[in-house]
């Protein structure tokens, strides 16, 4: 088969493509700022437009991004340990920081591990999409069957908080979603991964355009129905108050919105190497750190002050695209890596099969880089070397 100009000029497989990099910090900067302005949606209009514009992409972009590196074969030995590792572990050390923080600043001596505390509802999400993967690919239609899971579970109401099943559900379409477009190779055979062309990129600005103005518009009537709420995908629809039988319908519509917002989000995001492409690599440092950094701002009560409202909007802003940075940085990588990257040679059967160093694969998809000051052992062979993203 002969290539095609795209594919010609495509970097090769073993390189680094700055695509996602880029998209995953991206990402990240609006998990953040979309955390450090809620204080402020109460009081003011154009802080609940940007939440609302956040919200209706930014997470069913995370597990787009992990869907797509992901594999749906068998798993091996040093997928199953990265799962513990990489997720299970981290939760477990931030959801127990959490505890103790929550009850020295709050006295709240609730001590229960299977309703994660503020962020880390994704960490287990990522651990279940791990493990059912395998098990959607063995069957016809995947992806329609994650929509029906989703939409369906709606009108469960036992299907809470706990483990993360509410969330997990909801946005499980568009975790599939990542994996059938890699699976398919879309981005790759349409050279989307270098480029794009000019008529889709002006596309994409207009549907982010177009929904922002839908948003700001009718941002009484978002504030009214509690429009965030849908996005969150964490309650039934009778918790959203909205028992009706076509319940569903309005789920549905809220999946399509977030996959154009994530369609348009992914063609924005520059192909090229920028000065934040780096910190793609380190989404899960970001991720479990910020809210840490963002409670005491949050608790103070600095941000419930109506008449400053619209002007702490942009101060926050700045101080959230600020900390996802600083948080991104080397020092906070190494200071805070048994956290983050634990390595329990420990509680493995075979501590051999466990990769060493940092190097490694994070739950969203990145490669994490090597420290040469860390000492590294060659993994011994094994039959399936694919990795889990």
């Amino acid at each position: 088969m002969s290539s095609s100009p795209a594919t010609e000029s495509r970097p090769a497989r073993s390189k680094r493509i700055p695509l996602w990099d880029n998209a995953r910090f991206a990402c990240m900067v609006f998990v953040v700022v979309g955390h450090g302005i809620q204080r402020l949606i109460g009081d003011s209009d154009a802080a609940l437009t940007v939440y609302l514009v956040i919200y209706s992409f930014h997470m069913p972009a995370f597990a787009f991004i992990s869907g797509y590196f992901s594999k749906s074969g068998p798993p091996s030995v040093r997928q199953m340990q990265r799962v513990i590792t990489d997720i299970v572990l981290p939760y477990v050390f931030m959801e127990t920081i959490w505890t103790a923080v929550k009850f020295f600043a709050e006295g709240d001596e609730t001590l229960n591990p299977t309703k994660p505390s503020w962020t880390l509802w994704f960490l287990l999400a990522l651990a279940i999409f791990r493990l059912v993967l395998p098990y959607l690919a063995l069957v016809r239609w995947p992806l329609l069957w994650a929509v029906v899971l989703s939409v369906g579970v709606g009108y469960l109401d036992n299907v809470d908080s706990t483990f993360s099943l509410a969330r997990l559900f909801g946005i499980l379409p568009f975790f599939v979603l990542g994996w059938r477009v890699k699976k398919w190779d879309l981005v790759t055979r349409w050279g989307l991964d270098v480029r794009t062309p000019w008529w889709l990129r002006a596309a994409a600005l207009a549907v982010v355009a177009a929904w922002s103005a839908v948003v700001w518009f009718s941002i009484d009537l978002w504030r009214e129905v509690d429009l965030r709420y849908w996005f969150f995908y964490d309650q039934s629809y009778d918790g959203l108050g909205q028992d009706a039988w076509w319940a569903g319908a309005v789920r549905l519509g809220v999946i399509l919105l977030n996959t154009a917002l994530i369609a348009a989000f992914m063609v924005l995001i520059p192909r090229r190497r920028t000065v934040f492409t780096g910190f793609g690599q380190a989404t899960m440092y970001v991720y479990l750190l910020h809210s840490f950094a963002l409670y005491p701002i949050r608790e103070s009560g600095l941000l419930t002050h109506e008449a400053l409202a619209d002007y702490l909007l942009p101060v926050m802003i700045v101080v959230s695209v600020l900390l996802a940075v600083v948080l991104s940085t080397w020092p906070v990588r190494r200071l805070f890596r048994p956290l983050i990257e634990p390595k329990p040679h420990w509680i493995f059967t075979r501590d051999d099969r466990l990769p060493a160093g940092p190097s490694r694969t994070d739950p969203t998809g990145s490669r994490r880089p090597k420290t040469a000051s860390v000492p590294t052992v060659p993994p011994q062979p094994e039959a399936d070397t694919h990795r889990a993203g």
